[in-house]
């Protein structure tokens, strides 16, 4: 963890510039401006560890010129500024560890535009994933990044999230074709246009996705959209051990076999899923829950490849799911394993890990962290994007043990910097924020530098989300 050292600004300091501006954003935001104890506690932290950091008000937003009143006057006065989205992030983003104001987009809700022609839209940040998709699917259209929490689109952007679908739809990398940003100063930026393609300049777009709240508040996401699959259906199949389930995804990857979704649960964390979730009809084994989305003839002939492919394996049990309640229930039980792994053990608060290695390396990476959990002596799950390297545990620990916790933060350590002597990276789709900083160091020995030179560029008063990501020059400098 981060000491007092890494934060930029004082405390008692910062509380006292926040008291001077609220008059001045008190006349502008009304009731939308809060500094009861609720709504800074609502606003101190996310979901993942119990790490917190309060802010000293909260402004709710309702548009781009709000952000940027707000955004002018801290800048002005030196006050921490904190995005916040629907605070489903697990790496600490939204904690306001300088304290300052939290800037929440949540009543950002509107879309903005639908174009089904284009397969594209536009939408405030505070639109969530599962409520876009409801206003879709009656044209016929989806938007497939599935976190599996309902997140806000800036929040996703600003993570660059990924999650259950990425091996056949991508990221938010790609997802996103363009953003309105307001930077630290108050600008108002449109980067990105809605053709699928640019050469002109430098790319802003992907500047900003993934860059934290470190960089400038998105406002407004530009999205790219999917047509409604003809067919969907699931399957779940389980293996006699780890490596068997990796080859058939490895194996199903390099035949092309165009799987919607192939999703890895190590037999920990599916018997916790078993017990939360009432599978009772699977068994505590290594499964891969899979889904295929095209036409029948497609779907069906992706099924039959990759059956034979497990069989080969030593796959069984297979179960298919075509009817939507159905599918619904095992893609629940997928998402649910934040909630099963906290009831494995009562009191118990959960660190998650987000390696992802390359496709070759994942069998003999996920092993190695096996033994390594074993030894640790930590209660751990392991579930996965399976198709794109990405795996997660979810270890548990007893938040009143510091021992404890010092040993689910080294574990957690010692996943991510697996993952890089392995050629991959220390978070695949969670981000950084506070607790992945050393890991990004050693990931990024150089890039950190030029990283913070950006940083610096756009917000020399450092203002932006301070103790997420990037060191404090000075305490990077000791």
């Amino acid at each position: 963890m981060m000491d007092a050292a890494d934060f930029p600004f004082d405390r008692a300091a910062v509380a006292a510039a926040v008291q001077g501006l609220l008059p001045t954003l008190r006349a502008r935001l009304g009731e939308r401006l809060s500094t009861a104890e609720a709504a800074r506690e609502q606003h101190s932290r996310g979901e993942g560890v119990p790490d917190a950091g309060l802010p000293d008000a909260v402004v709710l937003a309702r548009d781009d010129d709000d952000v940027a009143f707000v955004l002018r006057h801290c800048n002005a006065a030196r006050v921490p500024v904190v995005p916040f989205g629907t605070g489903t992030s697990l790496e600490g983003h939204v904690a306001a560890v300088c304290g300052g104001i939290t800037i929440d987009v949540s009543r950002m809700d509107r879309v903005l535009q639908v174009s089904p022609d284009a397969l594209d839209c536009r939408v405030q940040a505070g639109v969530t994933r599962e409520q876009l998709n409801a206003l879709l699917r009656p044209q016929g259209l989806f938007f497939p990044i599935d976190p599996g929490a309902n997140a806000s689109l800036g929040g996703m952007a600003a993570t660059r999230a990924s999650g259950t679908a990425a091996v056949r739809y991508g990221t938010m990398r790609e997802a996103v074709l363009g953003l309105t940003v307001v930077t630290a100063d108050g600008r108002i930026v449109r980067t990105g246009t809605r053709a699928r393609k640019t050469a002109a300049g430098f790319d802003l777009t992907r500047l900003f996705v993934g860059s934290e709240g470190l960089l400038g508040v998105i406002t407004e996401v530009q999205l790219r959209l999917w047509g409604l699959p003809e067919v969907v259906k699931a399957a779940v199949c389980q293996f006699p051990d780890l490596g068997a389930a990796v080859g058939v995804v490895i194996a199903a990857l390099q035949l092309g076999v165009p799987v919607a979704r192939i999703e890895l649960l190590d037999e920990v964390q599916m018997d916790a899923c078993i017990r939360h979730s009432q599978l009772h009809e699977f068994r505590a084994l290594p499964t891969l829950f899979i889904e295929f989305h095209g036409s029948p003839a497609t779907v069906d002939e992706q099924i039959a490849t990759l059956q034979g492919l497990a069989e080969d394996a030593g796959g069984s049990g297979f179960a298919w799911a075509e009817q939507p309640e159905d599918r619904s229930r095992l893609w629940k039980a997928r998402h649910s394993c934040y909630q099963a792994n906290l009831a494995l053990r009562a009191g118990c608060r959960l660190i998650g890990t987000d390696a992802c290695v390359p496709i070759s390396a994942l069998a003999e990476c996920l092993l190695e962290t096996q033994a390594d959990v074993r030894e640790s002596g930590l209660v751990a799950p392991i579930a996965g994007h399976a198709g794109d390297g990405n795996f997660h545990l979810g270890i548990v620990f007893d938040p009143a043990d510091p021992a404890e916790r010092a040993r689910a933060d080294a574990l957690a350590e010692r996943v991510s910097l697996r993952a890089i002597r392995y050629g991959g990276t220390c978070t695949g789709e969670h981000g950084i924020g506070l607790h992945r900083i050393h890991q990004l160091e050693v990931e990024h020995p150089d890039g950190v530098a030029l990283m913070r030179s950006i940083k610096q560029a756009l917000d020399p008063n450092g203002i932006l989300n301070p103790g997420k990501m990037l060191r404090a020059a000075a305490a990077a400098a000791a």
